[in-house]
């Protein structure tokens, strides 16, 4: 599991540049460079967040292919709440 994002101001981004790559690397923490209450970058995970994003999506995007096969199956389908639960939404 990744680290909560942090805002880090661009003066000690550039003070601490190594570590915030290294957490970043290792960590999955996204940080944020802002200046003057802007953020202008953010360091993020080499592989991106797009990836960790992209598998989540398809993991919901099975376990929804399961429920419907299920119901086609002649399962009695699940209430919503239920099903919201089980997907993660």
């Amino acid at each position: 599991m990744s680290e909560p994002a942090a805002e880090l101001p661009i003066s000690d981004a550039r003070d601490s540049l190594a570590d915030v790559v290294s957490r970043a690397h290792y960590a999955g923490r996204i940080t944020y460079v802002p200046r003057r209450g802007q953020r202008l970058a953010a360091i993020t995970p080499g592989r991106g967040r797009r990836g960790h994003r992209a598998g989540r999506r398809r993991q919901r995007c099975r376990r929804r292919r399961e429920a419907l096969t299920r119901i086609d199956a002649g399962d009695t389908p699940i209430p919503l709440t239920d099903l919201r639960d089980e997907l993660g939404l």
